[in-house]
């Protein structure tokens, strides 16, 4: 096994972190609710991202819920010194697994202190606020309220950084008014690429970008050119594609997912493959086409 280069580091918070990190989201039961179909197989896939060198783990209490975490905690903990650990507020399930807005101070708090518990922390390195004002998608609103509410926690020395996810430009610009903002996280990948500006923006001032879906979710990403450069490059599309991101931009941070120890195995090899200018140009038409 080839653990990941150590040069392809960025700095997350107070952290220098792997740019290939990992993304706990899909070890939850279907639809990210309930718990795994294999718990054993989980915690394997935790230790086994570990052991390759991963050394930034991106999950939410809302994922299960309660269910990552935990599985987190079983499989790591005591956590190694270098692991950083980033969640999510901002969000929680009801009975059925719907996906709702959890926003008010009493709501962000006590998922300050669920997030704790479950994972076994004094400190959350990295809160991330979740924007819900559409959960499909950043929508413009004010997060005056819910910033102000990690401010305070931030001060009360419950979380030591601040970061966004699924926000607008104008969300991002504001927030940076308000608190510094450790890193940002929405939807972008070879496909969906609405956040090209965004990136470029936020890599002048070394802020962290870190896509979710980036190899599309639910929906792998499909595309005839994808599949025609992994075949030439003896790799596989999935691979491609980590490996287009990381190029993409030095502040992009990777947390693709799985909850299978062989594409943890392929996600991370992905580092080491190198990506021809034509094959560069041929990915980049994908996005604008």
């Amino acid at each position: 096994m080839t653990s990941i280069d150590n040069t392809g580091t960025y700095q997350l918070g107070d952290r220098i972190v792997r740019r290939l990190g990992y993304g706990a989201m899909q070890l939850a039961g279907p639809g990210v609710f309930g718990p795994p179909r294999d718990r054993d197989a989980a915690l394997a896939v935790l230790r086994e991202a570990v052991a390759l060198g991963v050394n930034h783990i991106d999950t939410s209490d809302f994922y299960g819920p309660h269910i990552t975490n935990a599985l987190i905690r079983e499989a790591l903990h005591p956590y190694a010194g270098e692991l950083t650990i980033v969640t999510k507020i901002g969000a929680r399930r009801d009975a059925a697994g719907a996906w709702l807005p959890a926003f008010s101070k009493e709501e962000l708090r006590q998922a300050v202190h669920d997030n704790l518990r479950n994972l076994g922390l004094d400190v959350l390195e990295v809160v991330n606020l979740r924007v819900m004002f559409d959960v499909h998608g950043p929508a413009e609103g004010s997060l005056d309220e819910p910033l102000s509410a990690l401010a305070d926690m931030q001060q009360q020395g419950l979380i030591r950084h601040i970061g966004l996810s699924n926000v607008t430009p104008r969300q991002v610009e504001q927030a940076r008014r308000m608190v510094p903002i450790a890193c940002v996280q929405n939807m972008y990948n070879l496909v969906h690429r609405n956040d090209d500006a965004l990136i470029d923006a936020l890599a002048r001032d070394g802020i962290p970008y870190v896509p979710f879906f980036p190899l599309g979710g639910f929906s792998p990403l499909q595309s005839d050119a994808l599949s025609n450069v992994a075949r030439d490059l003896g790799a596989t599309p999935m691979q491609v594609a980590i490996a287009w991101l990381l190029r993409r931009s030095p502040n992009i941070l990777l947390i693709p997912g799985t909850s299978s120890v062989k594409h943890v195995r392929e996600n991370l090899a992905a580092a080491d493959l190198v990506l021809p200018d034509e094959a560069m140009a041929s990915l980049e038409r994908i996005g604008t086409a």
